[in-house]
């Protein structure tokens, strides 16, 4: 992908992440022979805009979903939009064995006209079924990645992937910073040396997990399912970045869902509209009724352009 950045700290990011984005793929392809990842470009606006470029491998012997996303949009032509560009990684990795653990890596870089400048630093570790030894070495990465700011993105982060209404957590470890700027002592690669550091301890765990698992039993396949369609409710009720892409736009829909699994229990999906919070219940039963009845229920590209409509048409 090449899209023109708007500033010289804007092509900085650019370039470091798309750095960052081939080195993840290519560790993932190594990890799993055979896997093909797929190139997948949009633009925004026909690229007058800027727009992405997503890698992504699904329904094979390995991933459920896997997707790696470097993206920039700016829109100094557009005296209605108050941020000049953003530059972002975003990636989401769902393993088939419900032993090993999904991942979600977001590392952004905002411009805004006013003249603000900040990064959006986010890491969780999702497993359907938690190791201990993998929290952590998850949360000894953190530690040593982020340093003085470890306390505030944990709080953060645990307040970020908080499900009030199911009283549970999306995920183990939880990393958030917003409006990140640092200091003076700040080094330039901050940013950039935190999605390479939550990356390379990924790959390490799953290189464990895949040198050592046993085939996984029902019992496990079905924690993973009821564990993915928690992961779904998440994302599309409480997640503002995926509901702000989607709102703002819906000409990268099928990539901005990128992150839900591959399928869920749509019967455990029905059972939360009443538990839900009063505001969301209709659209959580619109969800529902999307989705064929059936109890595991795969969702289709297809699928995601209807839940894209269906949000939309439920804030709008």
């Amino acid at each position: 992908m090449r899209v023109f950045a708007t500033s010289e700290k804007a092509e900085f990011a650019l370039q470091q992440l798309t750095q960052v984005q081939h080195h993840f793929v290519t560790a993932l392809a190594q990890l799993s022979t055979g896997t093909h990842f797929k190139s997948v470009s949009w633009l925004r606006d026909n690229g007058k805009h800027g727009g992405g470029e997503r890698f992504q491998a699904s329904d094979n012997m390995v991933f459920n979903r896997a997707s790696v996303n470097v993206s920039q949009i700016h829109f100094e032509d557009d005296p209605d939009k108050n941020f000049l560009s953003a530059t972002a990684l975003s990636t989401i990795i769902h393993p088939q064995h419900p032993l090993a653990p999904s991942i979600h890596i977001h590392v952004s870089w905002t411009e805004l006209k006013n003249g603000q400048q900040y990064w959006r630093l986010m890491a969780d570790l999702n497993p359907a079924i938690e190791d201990k030894a993998d929290t952590l070495l998850f949360n000894t990465m953190l530690q040593q990645a982020t340093g003085e700011y470890f306390e505030s993105g944990i709080q953060q982060g645990n307040q970020y992937f908080y499900i009030p209404a199911l009283e549970k957590y999306r995920g183990i470890s939880h990393f958030y910073l917003e409006g990140f700027t640092g200091d003076e002592n700040t080094p330039k690669h901050f940013a950039i040396d935190f999605a390479q550091q939550a990356i390379n301890c990924y790959i390490s765990i799953l290189n464990d997990k895949f040198s050592r698992l046993a085939p996984p039993s029902d019992e496990e396949l079905q924690q993973q399912l009821d564990y993915h369609t928690l992961y779904f409710y998440q994302v599309l009720t409480l997640d503002k970045g995926t509901t702000a892409g989607l709102l703002i736009h819906n000409q990268n829909d099928v990539g901005t869902l990128g992150s839900l699994p591959a399928y869920i229990n749509r019967a455990l999906l029905a059972s939360w509209i009443t538990s839900s919070l009063p505001a969301q219940q209709p659209l959580v039963k619109v969800l529902v009724e999307l989705l064929p009845e059936q109890k595991s229920v795969h969702i289709t590209p297809e699928i995601k352009t209807n839940i894209a409509n269906a949000i939309r048409q439920h804030y709008l």
